[in-house]
């Protein structure tokens, strides 16, 4: 009977941004990022050797919360409620939307 050598197969993850090419397109230092995910406020996975991997989705993500903090003013630890605030809003929008265009009744704004 033949022995094989075992052979170790990487995941990787293909499109996924490791962290300093995350913080490059994003313009943020890597301890920030890290302090993002920590505090829920960006997606990241890591991979085989513990580094962080982020889907391109998030440099979106990143951007609208660099602008939520300078525009209004608010602490990295506050974004994440005034993100799902933000989002439930649109959510609500978007269902108004859906149903006057079904029923055909008027908005009332």
């Amino acid at each position: 009977m033949t022995s094989y050598p075992l052979v170790r197969l990487a995941r990787v993850d293909v499109g996924h941004l490791d962290l300093e090419s995350f913080s490059r397109a994003t313009g943020l230092h890597p301890e920030l990022v890290r302090r993002l995910v920590a505090l829920g406020l960006i997606d990241a996975r890591t991979d085989s050797s513990g580094g962080l991997r982020f889907p391109p989705a998030q440099v979106a993500a990143a951007g609208r919360l660099q602008r939520l903090h300078a525009g209004l003013a608010v602490n990295y630890a506050s974004l994440g409620l005034v993100t799902d605030l933000l989002d439930r809003v649109a959510e609500l929008e978007a269902a108004l939307r859906t149903r006057t265009r079904r029923t055909g009744d008027r908005s009332w704004t």
